[in-house]
């Protein structure tokens, strides 16, 4: 079976419900399902990639495009990223990063970054060999 990745579809929307609710770990808020699904597919600023396996998606990535102080250039935060259980292991993780950056080379943005929980072994692991690692600590302030 070959990988594809591209960019998500409205007719994706059955199989990435699937991932998202997944990737959610059962914090379901049809809300902010309903919003972040519209969001995907209006396109702007918060898109989204899809890995296939035949016409089954494995595993997205979601990503928002912003302006920063600092560079001329957009920069594009990866927020989500998520690979079916049963999918792991395979390269699929590291294809959609891979892709993603591709795309941001093509469309000339600044940087792509993101975030994981250092007690995420997994992610941890992936991560090491893409990109680098800062020094920072994340503070939320939640209103």
């Amino acid at each position: 079976m070959a990988l594809t990745i591209r960019s998500l579809t409205p007719e994706d929307y059955d199989h990435w419900l699937i991932l998202w609710n997944a990737n959610n770990q059962g914090h379901i808020n049809p809300a902010v399902t309903d919003a972040t699904w519209q969001r995907l597919m209006d396109n702007q600023q918060v898109c989204g990639l899809g890995a296939f396996k035949d016409a089954t998606m494995v595993g997205l990535v979601h990503y928002i495009l912003h302006p920063v102080t600092g560079h001329l250039k957009p920069v594009c935060y990866m927020q989500d990223l998520f690979v079916d259980s049963s999918y792991r292991r395979q390269g699929i993780a590291k294809a959609l990063i891979e892709t993603l950056a591709k795309r941001g080379q093509q469309q000339d943005w600044a940087r792509l970054y993101w975030l994981a929980e250092a007690q995420n072994r997994e992610a941890q692991s992936l991560y090491k060999n893409l990109g680098l690692k800062l020094d920072f600590t994340l503070h939320v302030l939640p209103l």
